[in-house]
């Protein structure tokens, strides 16, 4: 029995070693197995599990655009405050492809992003077709752009623009103002002022946008160093643009922002975003979960359109009127363009003083990007920002009316999108949910281990126990019969003797 219960303690103790060092194991090279598939995984490499998401984006995407229609025109040429009213949103969805994907020997690798957009009316809040009182766009634009030139040749602009029927304001469809339509005022223009408007034909804001490419991106596939994974090394062949008056502004920094390096920190990220013409950081605000999947959301900052004067690093960008809002005329043809969240949300109040109609709310008008920090893949975004035209009296040009100087917003967008489906299903299992079960592992066999090695314990305890009382037992015996033997030794002698001589007699 005794020997019964020392094998199994022995068995019993050896399984909690062996659990115990499983968990030692799992301990130790969980992590370095979980970053290595995290490493093979996220770099760009047509094996690795992310390379499809990157190449052909599968995430849906839509873009929804609100425009601010105008409500007393009239009244703003008189030198009234402009009243607005926003309209939409229009909803379209958006597809993103990559082309002309070309791997170098330097760890690089170049491509272009092309973009579609297809309108959603049963995600939207109106059609196309609808029209909207809006700020004749090229007129005012050329107006100011006009200002500073001699006063002859503005009245000859202006009487060309009274010819040609243009006003202040103009009543155009959503389709027209998004995707372009043609008019006379470019061509008279560009005969007048050759130059001041370097383009022909049609005019649109997003004109440009659909089906085409953002530029020529070189970005670092993580091959060797993981850290620098979707880096960008070059835009169009430049390593800084030649937008800003700051090599610090004209920086190219950050990824092209569709993923970022894993292992990521809850501080700040950066991209570069062809649509602004600048890199722009984010900063981390909150750790949270999207659908299960662990995430870090980033928002812009209060400093990410503020003025010179109040964020001395953004002077590069100037001239620049409030905080807020930032001028992109340099890159948008020199004219009087400016970009901003939403609403105007986290700019001077006084930009939202100047007109009625906008109520900014972080809510509805904030930007965010909850990204996965273990892969730097997003999962859910919606990228907000606004377009903006600076308008006012330009003496000469008799079209302007007595308009008061004003940012005025023309439409604000989102782009916005989140993994769903058996693109999340696989995310989460392969990245998520088998990361997760290494960790409990360790756990789990070092929690099985204890009561193994307990159990033995105590069977070895008890097993020495009965083995004590056995010896002590054989012990007690052995002097028994030693004593009987020395008894018996002493009186067998004596009765052998007698015997002996009975015989003899």
């Amino acid at each position: 029995m005794a020997v019964a219960r020392c094998g199994l303690a022995l068995g019993l103790g050896l399984c909690g070693a062996t659990l115990a060092v499983l968990g030692v194991c799992l301990l130790l090279l969980g992590p370095v197995i979980i970053k290595q598939q995290v490493i093979k995984n996220v770099r760009i490499d047509p094996s690795s599990i992310s390379f499809g998401m990157w190449k052909d984006i599968p995430v849906p995407f839509y873009m929804s655009v609100y425009f601010f229609e105008v409500l007393n025109p009239k009244e703003v040429l008189r030198g009234a405050k402009p009243a607005l009213n926003q309209r939409g949103p229009y909803v379209y969805r958006e597809y993103r492809y990559k082309t002309n994907i070309t791997f170098h020997d330097n760890d690089t690798v170049s491509f272009l992003e092309y973009r579609r957009l297809f309108f959603q009316p049963h995600l939207s809040n109106g059609s196309e077709e609808e029209y909207i009182v809006v700020p004749n766009i090229l007129m005012m634009g050329a107006a100011v752009m006009m200002e500073n030139l001699p006063n002859f040749m503005k009245l000859v602009v202006s009487a060309a623009l009274a010819g040609l029927k243009q006003e202040a304001f103009m009543n155009r469809t959503v389709g027209e103002i998004m995707w372009g339509y043609d008019d006379p005022l470019v061509d008279r223009i560009n005969s007048l002022v050759p130059g001041l408007i370097p383009f022909e034909g049609k005019f649109g804001l997003f004109l440009q946008m659909n089906n085409s490419h953002s530029g020529l991106f070189t970005v670092n596939t993580g091959m060797k160093h993981i850290s620098r994974v979707h880096m960008v090394e070059s835009w169009n062949g430049l390593k800084k643009t030649k937008y800003w008056r700051s090599d610090e502004c004209n920086m190219i920094n950050g990824t092209s922002g569709e993923m970022w390096p894993p292992f990521m920190r809850p501080t700040s990220l950066e991209f570069y975003s062809p649509d602004a013409c600048r890199s722009m950081t984010l900063v981390y605000e909150q750790s949270g979960k999207f659908k299960g999947v662990p995430t870090y959301r980033f928002v812009a900052p209060k400093t990410l359109f503020a003025n010179g004067t109040d964020y001395p690093p953004n002077e590069g960008f100037c001239p620049c009127l409030q905080s807020g809002i930032q001028n992109v005329s340099s890159c948008r043809m020199n004219a009087p363009m400016f970009i901003s969240q939403p609403h105007f949300y986290n700019a001077d109040p006084v930009l939202v003083d100047a007109v009625e109609g906008l109520h900014p709310s972080k809510d509805q008008h904030g930007l965010f990007l909850d990204v996965h920090p273990m892969t730097g893949i997003p999962m859910n975004c919606s990228i907000k920002l606004q377009l903006n035209l600076y308008i006012k009296h330009v003496s000469g040009i008799m079209q302007t009316g007595k308009i008061k100087p004003v940012v005025l917003p023309l439409l604000w967008f989102a782009e916005s999108g989140s993994i769903e489906g058996t693109v999340l299903k696989q995310f989460y299992t392969n990245l998520v949910l088998m990361p997760s079960l290494l960790d409990y592992l360790q756990y789990i066999f070092f929690g099985l281990s204890v009561p193994f090695i307990i159990s033995a314990a105590v069977l070895m305890v008890m097993s020495q126990e009965k083995c004590s009382l056995f010896w002590s037992s054989n012990e007690k015996n052995s002097d028994s019969n030693k004593a009987n033997q020395a008894t018996s030794a002493k009186t067998l002698p004596a009765i052998k003797g007698t015997m002996l001589r009975e015989a003899r007699l």
